[in-house]
C-alpha cells in the first residue's frame, strides 16, 4: 500500500505555488495595468508631494478647513491598520457621550449656526476611515470656513459643488464630497492622483 504522504505534499506544493505565488502576481499585475491609481492606493499629490489618499480620511481640526467624519480607529484617528467601527450600539452611553461632545465641538466652532447637525459629522462610519462627507455636512460647515478664510459663503459653496461626487450611475449612493480634495481646493492647490 502506497503512502498518502507523497501525493499530499505534491498537492500542497502545487496549491502553494498557484494560490500563493502565481495568482497574487497575476492579480497585482492586472490591477497595476488596468487601474494603476487604485492599485497604488489612490495617493493624492499636491505640489509633487504625497498629501494623503482619496480612500482614507484625515483629521482636520482648524476652523479654516472642512472637518470629516469622526474616526473610530484606535489608538490614533484614521489609522488604516486599525480599520473598523466602534461597535457601540444606540443604547450604549459611550456612543451618546461621544455624539454629544462632537456636537458641542461643532457648536463651539460655529456658535451662530442654528442648522441641524448632519449625522455624519458626529458618528463614525463602519470602517472608521471615511474620506467623504455628505453635501449637507459640507454645507453645514461652509459659513465657518468662509469666515475663517475671509471668503464669501457663496465662494465656499461653489467649491463644495465643484468638488461634489454624484451617485454612481445616477442612483447608487448619495451625493458627497471628498474632504481632502475640498480642503486642497480651498488652499488653491492643484492635485494629481497617482
Amino acid at each position: 500500500m502506497a503512502s498518502p504522504l507523497r501525493p499530499a505534499l505534491v498537492l500542497f506544493g502545487a496549491l502553494t505555488l498557484v494560490c500563493g505565488v502565481l495568482y497574487p502576481f497575476a492579480v497585482t499585475g492586472i490591477g497595476n495595468a488596468v487601474f494603476p491609481a487604485q492599485a497604488g492606493g489612490s495617493i493624492v499629490e499636491a505640489g509633487g508631494k504625497p498629501v494623503g489618499s482619496q480612500l482614507i480620511g484625515q483629521a482636520f481640526s482648524s476652523p479654516q478647513y472642512f472637518w470629516g467624519r469622526p474616526s473610530a480607529t484606535a489608538p490614533m484617528a484614521n489609522n488604516g491598520a486599525g480599520s473598523g467601527g466602534s461597535n457601540q450600539g444606540p443604547l450604549n452611553p459611550a456612543l451618546s457621550d461621544s455624539v454629544k461632545s462632537r456636537m458641542a465641538a461643532l457648536k463651539a466652532a460655529d456658535p451662530d449656526n442654528t442648522a441641524p447637525v448632519p449625522v455624519d459629522l458626529v458618528t463614525a462610519s463602519g470602517s472608521g476611515l471615511d474620506p467623504e462627507v455628505s453635501l449637507a455636512a459640507a454645507y453645514y460647515q461652509a459659513k465657518r470656513v468662509a469666515a475663517a478664510r475671509g471668503m464669501t459663503h457663496e465662494q465656499v459653496r461653489g467649491l463644495i459643488d465643484a468638488n461634489a461626487s454624484k451617485p454612481a450611475l445616477g442612483f447608487f449612493g448619495e451625493p458627497r464630497v471628498n474632504v481632502l480634495a475640498l480642503n486642497l481646493a480651498l488652499d488653491g492647490k492643484t492635485t494629481h492622483t497617482r
